[in-house]
């Protein structure tokens, strides 16, 4: 048996298109964030496009040295993050065990 529809207001359409076109997030990773199926946001975006007359710009930000080295310190900050969070599990378990 098929799930029942569900409404969507013109609110939540317009701010899921925004999404896809001021952030360099696809389609799909979009829909599953808010929860809708891929189909339906590609259909409200190409509705947004016939409303506009065309296709809707999608407004590129343009990437200065400063942003590149910002995000690559932001990278790595995460990796080394993710070694402390993986280390601390191991030795929680570790003395967990030992308590037993």
């Amino acid at each position: 048996m098929s799930t029942p529809r569900r409404n969507y207001d013109a609110a939540f359409r317009e701010e899921a298109v925004r999404l896809v076109l001021s952030t360099d997030r696809s389609v799909k990773q979009v829909a599953e964030e808010i929860g809708v199926k891929e189909s339906t946001l590609g259909n409200w975006l190409a509705r947004a496009r016939e409303r506009a007359g065309g296709p809707v710009p999608v407004r590129v930000q343009e990437r200065g040295p400063v942003a590149w080295e910002e995000h690559q310190r932001a990278l790595a900050e995460n990796e080394r993050l993710k070694a402390e969070v993986e280390f601390l599990g191991k030795v929680s378990a570790f003395f967990a065990a030992k308590q037993k």
